[in-house]
């Protein structure tokens, strides 16, 4: 079995002789180059798979193949620049809410309504068990079909979405519950029957009542963490991200609308915006980086889910020690030091 050629994985793209501009091209081409050779290798697996049964020749290659496929993804991993990461959040395969749900809880019974207008699908909330703890979880649900799509509308939340889940989270405070939120959107719906609901006094209700949650937060920067939409439930005492999740004031095509007057900057946007985990760590916006199976989290949900929960369960013991007055202080600190540090970088 020939080894796959990984040339384009090294060479000229580190040089120093190459500006800012060639050198992200370069290090998208080469990781554009390795994921078609990712998926190719991935497609003779699955051919032998069906064939191979108890024949020693065809395990081996399976084996040699399996060994390649977790270079590749290694590879791959090395060389993403912030455009790739955005397709990465944005992956159709990625664990939504309900995946992370029923991959790290039990006894999940969901609830309905804002008890105002009606029932928004693009947000799931509901009472469940974490690690044998009562705790109530929210956050926003993608679909993978068409009909599924549009059922939760794309992910992006109507005002009553964001009404349904500031009731849940004041169910969860009543009952002295911990809140688990989960976070992907591209951003809260923007139509017209949304703006007439009351769009923006949702969003910004939802921050201040979240900022006054006597019980433990903790936000999970899962996909898309887009502007206002994903703000309005990501108000929490820890706030952990995914590897390869996104978080941002805009789109990167947005921004490159308004920047350039052209959505095709979209990668210089993303580098730009400064939207990846380890910018937003360095920053002081997130807490902890949770890493991904190789390939991103959408090759495998459950081991998503796996190396998930120890870092939950890490930052919940630590707020569990607060007492309530002390966690809406704690928030509170957060989150001026966010802006703090924010006007001490804008000054610099």
């Amino acid at each position: 079995m020939a080894s796959p050629d990984l040339s384009f994985i090294d060479g000229p793209v580190a040089g120093e002789e190459f500006g800012k501009e060639e050198r992200t091209s370069q290090l998208m081409e080469a990781a554009d180059k390795a994921q078609q050779e990712l998926e190719r290798i991935e497609k003779q697996i699955e051919q032998l798979e069906t064939v191979a049964g108890d024949n020693q020749e065809a395990r081996r290659n399976l084996q040699q193949l399996h060994e390649q496929v977790v270079a590749l993804r290694a590879q791959v991993a090395a060389q993403l620049v912030a455009w790739h990461k955005t397709e990465l959040a944005r992956h159709p395969q990625r664990p939504y809410t309900l995946d992370f749900i029923n991959h790290l809880c039990t006894d999940f019974s969901e609830l309905h309504g804002d008890r105002c207008f009606g029932d928004d699908a693009a947000i799931v909330a509901g009472m469940a068990r974490f690690q044998g703890q009562e705790v109530m979880v929210l956050g926003h649900q993608k679909g993978r079909d068409t009909k599924q799509k549009v059922y939760r509308n794309f992910g992006m939340p109507n005002p009553e979405g964001y009404r349904k889940a500031v009731r849940v989270m004041k169910i969860a405070e009543k009952f002295h519950r911990p809140i688990f939120c989960f976070v992907d959107t591209p951003g809260a719906y923007p139509g017209l029957g949304a703006e007439e609901r009351g769009q923006a006094e949702a969003i910004a209700y939802n921050l201040r009542e979240m900022a006054r949650l006597e019980v433990p937060v903790i936000v999970i920067i899962a996909g898309e963490g887009g502007s206002g939409g994903a703000l309005a439930i990501a108000v929490g005492n820890s706030v952990l991200m995914l590897e390869n999740a996104i978080y941002s004031v805009i789109s990167p095509e947005g921004c490159a609308s308004i920047m350039w007057r052209d959505a095709s900057k979209r990668q210089e946007a993303a580098r730009a915006l400064k939207i990846t985990a380890p910018d937003l760590k360095g920053f002081g916006i997130v807490d902890a980086i949770v890493p991904e199976p190789l390939g991103g989290a959408h090759t495998d949900h459950a081991g998503a889910a796996m190396l998930l929960a120890p870092v939950i369960a890490e930052h919940l013991e630590k707020l569990k020690k607060l007492s309530p007055k002390e966690l809406v202080q704690h928030r509170y600190d957060k989150f001026r030091n966010m802006m703090e540090q924010a006007f001490i970088e804008e000054t610099a």
